[in-house]
């Protein structure tokens, strides 16, 4: 689920480099989630 919420904002934020209509600051907000998102995840899975 959260892989693909994941890949999901990251596809939206590279959409958003490409194309000439950018939200402005909302899709480099959805990469830093993503990014936090994705270490989370290392994180917890090196303590399980």
């Amino acid at each position: 689920m959260l892989e693909t919420l994941v890949v999901i904002l990251i596809i939206l934020w590279l959409l958003g480099l490409v194309s000439s209509y950018t939200l402005g600051g909302f899709i480099h907000i959805l990469l830093v989630i993503a990014i936090i998102i994705i270490v989370l995840r290392v994180i917890q899975g090196r303590r399980v």
